[in-house]
């Protein structure tokens, strides 16, 4: 599952007239470095979920020749947030437990693809997500104060207000379809159902190896591709 329906309010101007996802980096447009890796992975079928600019996007993606099926969840009504755009999605997801990741995406492999570290650190008795986190020495133009600990076992903790967290989510998830199980109605946060794993101690993370980068604003295109180039 690609999250590609949000509005790019931070990317303004490039998004007035652009989707975010199609805001070109090093040449590419920022869903088409996704696309690749979810390539390089071996996927098999890929759902992006649309709304601002839906038709610019759409279009996109039926006119790229993508090594798997790419099937479209439609939010052109009513833009359902990160939680709701998931339940939405859910009929057209076949994987128990899937991926699930942001479409303004960048990032560098270590050795392995953090596909494959995110299946081998899969514990389904324990889990309910697996979310890839980086740490800030591995953050490119991050400036924020993290978002999460990791306690010894892996659990995520999250950041207590006016405190500094080691851990920054990459947007990159493995979910079990468990996590969506009685979620809220319309539009909510996946915030909402991390919240609910945590209380249950079902929430975990693991650390990227590679770099990945923040691409959430203008200012952060032109150092992120010239990191690339230079990688």
């Amino acid at each position: 599952m690609v999250m590609a329906a949000g509005l790019g309010k931070r990317m303004r101007p490039l998004t007035v007239t652009t989707p975010k996802p199609l805001v070109r980096v090093g040449g590419k447009p920022l869903i088409d470095h996704v696309m690749d890796h979810l390539g390089d992975a071996g996927m098999q079928r890929v759902i992006v979920n649309v709304h601002y600019l839906a038709d610019a996007l759409e279009a996109h993606l039926k006119a790229r020749d993508y090594p798997f099926e790419v099937l479209i969840s439609d939010e052109r009504d009513l833009l359902l947030e990160t939680g709701g755009g998931l339940v939405k999605a859910l009929p057209l997801i076949d994987e128990d437990p899937f991926f699930c990741l942001n479409s303004d995406n960048i990032w560098l492999e270590s050795a392995r693809s953090c596909f494959d570290e995110l299946r081998t650190a899969w514990d389904d008795s324990r889990m309910d997500a697996l979310l890839l986190v980086v740490p800030h020495s591995r953050a490119g133009n991050y400036q924020g104060v993290g978002d999460f600990h990791l306690d010894q076992m892996g659990r995520i903790i999250r950041r207590r207000q006016g405190h500094v967290a080691p851990y920054i989510y990459t947007g990159i998830q493995l979910l079990s379809r468990r996590l969506l199980i009685d979620p809220p109605t319309g539009a909510f946060s996946t915030n909402v159902l991390w919240n609910r794993a945590i209380e249950s101690d079902r929430l975990y993370g693991i650390a990227h190896l590679g770099q990945w980068f923040d691409v959430g604003t203008p200012a952060a295109i032109a150092p992120t591709a010239e990191a690339l180039l230079n990688a």
